[in-house]
């Protein structure tokens, strides 16, 4: 069933960026678990993947992975 909720698109936008700048620098979700873990956040390989997959996370969470990924500039044109 789709989803048609108000942020339903912006949801799948930020996922999209997300796996987007992770694939561009070729790392994997348990990369990404060990840079969050250096700052402070206790995320597992798994739990990453199920919330990234489900783009319902929190603008904080979405920054954070960002900064820790090394991403200083964000296209939001599609």
């Amino acid at each position: 069933m789709a989803d048609n909720s108000p942020t339903a698109r912006y949801e799948e936008q930020a996922k999209n960026i997300l796996k987007g700048e992770l694939k561009r620098r070729g790392m994997t979700y348990a990369t990404l678990a060990e840079k969050l873990k250096e700052h402070g956040a206790h995320d597992t390989e798994r739990n990453l993947a199920n919330k990234i997959s489900r783009g319902s996370f929190t603008a904080a969470f979405f920054m954070m992975c960002l900064d820790v990924i090394g991403v200083r500039q964000v296209s939001l044109e599609a």
